[in-house]
């Protein structure tokens, strides 16, 4: 990817909406994910899922913010001038992600400016949401990202 084909700092103005998904989520990967990262009974068997107040087979809340990553990645982060993020504000999951899900939503641009100590860097604040297939809001963050300026990027050898 050429560099004048990134998004940058410009392109990322409030009110921005970039889609994510969807994602089927299966079983096989709630219990992987689950095995590696976080191995709690809800999250590797379905029996102990059911009886749980999750209700089935739950993906890990950290899986879940890993599948919006991957969803961010291939709707925008990929090809975008990202210089990384200084943190997370907050995740907030509102609804178990359950074997079978289909995972759709949006990252909306709240707002941008320009950062005062790095020149040539812009800091950009993203709400994320997902959805299930029911419209159901299972996962709701907002992070800043830092963004090169297009200006900065073109002055880059």
């Amino acid at each position: 990817m050429q560099k004048d084909d990134l998004l940058h700092y410009e392109d990322m103005s409030p009110g921005t909406v970039f889609p994510l998904g969807p994602k089927h989520v299966s079983a096989e990967d709630i219990i992987a994910f689950a095995m590696e990262y976080d191995a709690q009974p809800m999250h590797l068997d379905a029996e102990a899922g059911r009886n749980s107040i999750l209700g089935g087979l739950a993906a890990s809340g950290w899986h879940s913010c890993a599948m919006m990553m991957r969803m961010m990645a291939d709707s925008y982060l990929l090809r975008t001038a990202a210089e990384g993020a200084p943190g997370v504000d907050f995740v907030k999951w509102r609804k178990p992600v359950l074997a079978g899900d289909v995972l759709a939503g949006e990252t909306r641009v709240l707002d941008a400016r320009e950062s005062k100590s790095r020149p040539g860097v812009g800091i950009v604040s993203l709400r994320h949401e997902l959805r299930n297939q029911s419209g159901d809001t299972v996962l709701e963050s907002e992070n800043p990202v830092l963004v090169r300026l297009r200006a900065a990027e073109a002055a880059r050898p």
